[in-house]
């Protein structure tokens, strides 16, 4: 026991051993960053030097309220009793010193009910930059009261336990900002490169590793131009161009580049978009260039796309435009006079001109509604064998060296779809297999499944080149052989996947060169 340590022949003695312990803690304060360690030790201590039989230390959280994190010598029941009084504690320090007096006469009334009297305690609080951060206490089994200098040396060890806790909880924030950080750059969809100011890579993301096709491990440590290397010219000041120029002048000095590039793996250079932030220190010396880089092959697309549109849409709008206006002129010359049968032939022409012009503006108007929301059906009950025949009839007038013909089992289903939709389908098909295939026949057939059906258009043409099926539903896609020798838009088959798959059924192209087979499949009346 510790009881006569105020001996004045063993103050000496206990001066060096409390000196010790503070050297201890501290030393442990430096170089241990696990709080319950510390705190438990912070607790052990004050136990010794205070002659104490039982203690606890508390700490308060800013979400989760007072939790008490260490304790020696305590019943269970007794700490939950204790528990709900620390909630009256305030955060502020001069507050809570105000009102030390009253919390502890407070848990002198718990120590002595809970204990019949055998039981004195001292508690003070653990204070960290003018915030109340936790409160420890310490208790004696034998009656009497703790002594100012008690309360001094308590004091000392709670000061250390403080730092304690404001060291963990700064290294704790650490740590979570460091996660976050690397979460975002882990989950970021765009590539995030971090330099340092001789351009070595610091740090690479994942998504960056995709793009480029190598473990970030082995970008790592390597030098930005080792890994950014462009395969052809660049739009916008490159990094080289910039530094070479002073860059950068200010925190938000940023540089945009877009170009193609070269990856090792023997893929294709991929287009990408870079920009470029300095993070500057306060003294204004550059500390970090965080490069940001954009796969922007789909914004490439959408420009080939642009002016893949503009570009066939001019010719097939030309083409016909100036028919229409040679036919008229010529119709219209005063020195000419022209009989009925030469009058009727220009007319015809400059009504299928019309109707070719009608038609496709129709497709791009179905191609803007489409992409804005999809295609609005008016569904209806349609007997496909019969919608067939009549297209059938209709084209047979339009070519000499096609046999259409139909072929579907007498039992075909009755089918619930937009008619006019599907015969925009059917009609696209037999169309395309007359302009693409020099002559044969062009067959419509159909098949009867338990769910769907399956319709099919074929003809004996060259078919369908392999390098092209990825490509034929795509919006403007025409075979560069086909594009030369016909005309067209190279909406049909986009349009008409689209209003298939409204209907809830599937179109595809099978790959068998002899002759192009086009399929599509539309669900049964009733069926899911």
């Amino acid at each position: 026991m510790f009881i006569h340590y105020y001996n004045n022949s063993m103050l000496p003695d206990f001066r060096v051993r409390q000196r010790d312990y503070l050297l201890e803690i501290a030393a442990g304060l430096a170089g241990e960053l696990d709080l319950q360690t510390l705190l438990e030790r912070v607790l052990s201590v004050s136990l010794e030097m205070l002659a104490g039989q039982g203690g606890l230390i508390a700490l308060r959280s800013e979400t989760a309220g007072w939790k008490i994190e260490t304790s020696v010598g305590i019943q269970a029941a007794f700490l939950r009793a204790i528990t709900p009084l620390l909630a009256d504690i305030p955060s502020s320090v001069e507050a809570v010193e105000a009102e030390i007096p009253e919390i502890n006469r407070l848990l002198d009334h718990l120590t002595f009910a809970a204990s019949m009297g055998f039981l004195s305690g001292v508690g003070l609080p653990l204070t960290a930059r003018q915030r109340v951060v936790g409160v420890i206490y310490i208790f004696r089994s034998y009656p009497g009261i703790f002594s100012k200098n008690d309360r001094t040396l308590l004091r000392s060890f709670a000061n250390q336990a403080a730092v304690a806790v404001q060291n963990a909880q700064l290294y704790n924030q650490v740590t979570q900002e460091k996660k976050r950080m690397e979460a975002l750059l882990n989950n970021a969809g765009d590539g995030i490169l971090i330099l340092s100011p001789d351009r070595k890579i610091q740090v690479c993301n994942a998504s960056f590793s995709r793009l480029y096709g190598i473990d970030a491990e082995r970008i790592q440590g390597k030098n930005h131009d080792q890994i950014i290397q462009w395969s052809g010219p660049t739009q916008g000041v490159t990094l080289d161009q910039a530094e070479a120029g002073g860059w950068p002048l200010s925190p938000h000095a940023q540089l945009y580049v877009e170009g193609d590039l070269k990856r090792q793996t023997n893929q294709v250079p991929l287009p990408i978009g870079i920009t470029y932030a300095p993070l500057l220190s306060d003294e204004g010396t550059l500390v970090n260039i965080i490069a940001t880089i954009r796969d922007i092959t789909r914004f490439r697309e959408a420009e080939e796309l642009k002016s893949t549109f503009i570009s066939i849409i001019s010719h097939e709008l030309k083409t016909p435009v100036a028919l229409i206006k040679g036919y008229v002129s010529t119709l219209r010359r005063d020195d000419a006079r022209w009989d009925r049968k030469v009058v009727n032939e220009s007319l015809q022409v400059i009504e299928e001109e019309a109707d070719r012009l009608t038609g496709l503006i129709e497709n791009m108007l179905d191609a803007s509604r489409l992409q804005a929301g999809g295609v609005a059906l008016k569904q209806s009950d349609i007997l496909l064998p019969d919608l067939s025949e009549r297209l059938a009839k209709r084209f047979r007038t339009q070519t000499n060296k096609h046999t259409l013909v139909t072929d579907f089992p007498p039992d075909f289903p009755v089918i619930l779809a937009d008619e006019k939709r599907i015969e925009q389908v059917l009609s696209n098909l037999i169309s395309n297999a007359i302009k693409y295939s020099p002559g044969g026949e062009i067959r419509i057939s159909g098949q009867v499944r338990p769910d769907r059906v399956i319709v099919c258009v074929s003809d004996e043409g060259p078919g369908i080149s392999p390098n092209d099926i990825p490509h034929v539903f795509d919006r403007f896609y025409r075979s560069p052989e086909m594009a030369r020798a016909t005309k067209g838009a190279g909406l049909g088959l986009y349009l008409s996947r689209s209003i298939i798959e409204a209907h809830g059924g599937k179109i595809w192209v099978d790959p068998s060169p002899q002759g192009a087979r086009f399929y599509f499949t539309l669900p049964r009346s009733g069926s899911d």
